[in-house]
């Protein structure tokens, strides 16, 4: 078959960046295995060198470029097909020089089959332990579509106590309350008057929102109020009810949520019953 044997550098092959000192030229490693790749069972698409290409490590290939955005241009089928060959080639080449064996090439090897026989048991996992539609609509109902109060309100930020009642001492007496913001407020929102937006109770710092939800609208907080972040004095402009989504526009989220739960609890159970020591 005639292709173009024109491949861009591969990333792949920077792993050998600062490995061991590589083999001269004619040098070979006499254990080295012979140049041929593990046998994969599939359809024969093309042979390099008497090593069989199946259609089924062309497909792998193909996705994992895809997932990667490669060269999205040359991404017509006979295109992928000549970069497969290309990176046989030079399997075979790497292989035949030895360089195989050199312990960067080993360790990116075997945490490559790691990788990928972990993704086959997290895939095996997930199709194994679906999440229902009853169980997103559970976790919707719980913590999604409930409607909920939100805020909004200025504040100004300084540093200390005693700055904050200044502050609030100047707004008994009828200063504005934006001004104030911009000239004393040392957070982020001082330049547009201490503004916030809308937020719910749970987008901010428990002392914030529990000292803004007791704020009647027009009211401002009377003492200071202690977050990590400094002393915070409040104003809330207003309040709304919030509308949740349809369980239909987030049902998929919500399922992807509750898979990985499950996920991170069937990992935690296999360390649970695993014998993992950590060397010092």
């Amino acid at each position: 078959m005639n292709y173009r044997h024109a491949l861009p550098l591969l990333a792949a092959l920077t792993l050998v960046t600062g490995c061991d000192k590589l083999p001269s030229a004619g040098q070979t490693d006499a254990t080295a295995p012979a140049a041929t790749a593990p046998a994969v069972e599939g359809d024969v698409i093309a042979t390099v060198n008497g090593t069989p290409l199946t259609q089924s490590v062309l497909d792998v290939y193909s996705a994992m470029r895809n997932s990667q955005n490669t060269n999205p241009e040359g991404s017509d089928p006979q295109a992928v097909l000549n970069e497969l060959i290309s990176l046989e080639l030079m399997r075979q080449e790497s292989v035949s020089k030895g360089l195989n064996a050199l312990p960067m090439v080993v360790a990116a090897l075997d945490q490559q089959e790691r990788t990928a026989l972990a993704g086959a048991a997290i895939k095996d996992f997930m199709n194994s332990n679906p999440v229902s539609d009853e169980a997103a609509q559970e976790l919707y109902d719980a913590q999604v579509g409930k409607s909920a109060k939100e805020f909004n309100a200025r504040h100004i930020l300084v540093e200390t106590e005693d700055e904050a009642k200044a502050v609030i001492a100047q707004l008994d007496k009828g200063s504005d309350f934006s001004e104030l913001a911009k000239e004393k407020s040392t957070g982020p929102s001082g330049s547009s008057g201490g503004k916030l937006g809308w937020f719910g109770a749970g987008q901010m710092v428990a002392p914030f929102s529990e000292a803004a939800a007791k704020l009647n609208k027009g009211e401002y907080t009377k003492e200071p109020v202690q977050t990590q972040f400094g002393w915070h004095v409040i104003i809330l402009d207003d309040t709304r009810e919030s509308t949740p989504p349809p369980f239909e526009d987030v049902k998929d989220r919500l399922k992807m949520l509750l898979a990985n739960q499950q996920l991170q609890q069937h990992v935690e159970e296999l360390k649970n019953s695993a014998t993992i020591e950590i060397k010092e």
